[in-house]
């Protein structure tokens, strides 16, 4: 009789176990979630991750240049981050690799609200600036700053709180935002946004967005980060094929999220999602070469290294 009921109870256990064999994943972003995110949602929801026998723990970052170093430490597996902190953090000594492009041409801009009458970047000479990111977008700054003759301006870290910095004229300017985000957000709230496109005044074509990894993830959960980047390869070419699902895909994933921005972003974002595999090398190399000339880091360094091939 006892036999049979400890028979039952193992029955019962093996039968109840969790049958997920997969690896789970850490994936931290560069800010709150936005639709510059949205094909990470599209592969978790459309079962993407899960076919690659991976789950990824999305996590939203308390600072913005958290995820790059948490990443770097091991701390977390991936992080989404840009292509320009890669190269500073890589001359800083972070041992980082880039695994897969997300957004592949420059979101962020130097933005300004119309009322300034501001017609060219020399006409923020004398002014105070704001930057979003430190550690990048200060560093940005100056180099548009010396490229387009900005002199005896003042930097401000504004963090994140922009339309407040601009509103209050704490700031004329702030280098950072997104034209594709920002720009929407202040024009619901009654602002009209301007703005130097950084390509455009002499800043090199860069991947905006990219997927990020440290030497720990690569070396004990490599099939694990490939099958990330498998899976949001494959979310990206659904979100070329089917914008509208895809969005709708985002918008139920993160329900608070305010509808009408994110679909008027999302408009504006989509034609810079990554449409092809692996990293432009030509690029990444040309973005180095500019930062060294231009004080961005102190040391040569080679676009290839950073760049993780599978």
């Amino acid at each position: 009789m006892k036999n049979r009921i400890l028979s039952v109870l193992i029955g019962s256990l093996l039968f109840t176990a969790p049958l997920w064999a997969g690896e789970n994943l850490t994936l931290m972003l560069d800010w709150f979630p936005n639709v510059d995110h949205l094909p990470i949602y599209v592969a978790r929801d459309l079962g993407y991750f899960a076919e690659n026998q991976i789950e990824v723990d999305i996590i939203s970052p308390s600072e913005t240049s958290d995820a790059l170093k948490l990443a770097a430490s091991g701390n977390m597996d991936i992080a989404v981050s840009y292509q320009p902190q890669t190269i500073i953090a890589a001359d800083q000594g972070l041992d980082i690799k880039a695994i897969a492009p997300l957004v592949v041409h420059p979101l962020t801009t130097l933005l300004f609200l119309d009322t300034k009458n501001i017609q060219t970047p020399a006409d923020l000479s004398g002014k105070k600036i704001g930057y979003t990111v430190p550690g990048l977008m200060d560093v940005m700054l100056e180099a548009f700053a010396v490229i387009n003759q900005i002199q005896d301006y003042t930097p401000v870290n504004v963090g994140f709180t922009i339309l407040p910095a601009l509103v209050s004229n704490q700031v004329d300017a702030v280098m950072g935002p997104f034209k594709t985000y920002e720009t929407v957000g202040m024009a619901q709230h009654g602002y009209k946004a301007q703005f130097f496109e950084l390509e455009k005044y002499g800043i090199p074509d860069y991947e905006e967005l990219i997927f990020v990894c440290g030497p720990k993830a690569l070396k004990e959960k490599s099939s694990a980060v490939h099958g990330f980047v498998m899976g949001v390869e494959k979310a990206l070419r659904y979100t070329r094929a089917h914008p509208d699902k895809a969005l709708a895909l985002y918008l139920a994933a993160l329900p608070q999220a305010d509808k009408k921005i994110e679909t008027q972003a999302f408009e504006l974002t989509r034609p810079y999602f990554a449409d092809s595999k692996g990293h432009d090398l030509v690029k990444w190399q040309a973005f180095a070469d500019f930062a060294l000339e231009y004080g961005l880091i102190k040391n040569k360094v080679i676009a290839k290294d950073l760049i993780h091939t599978w």
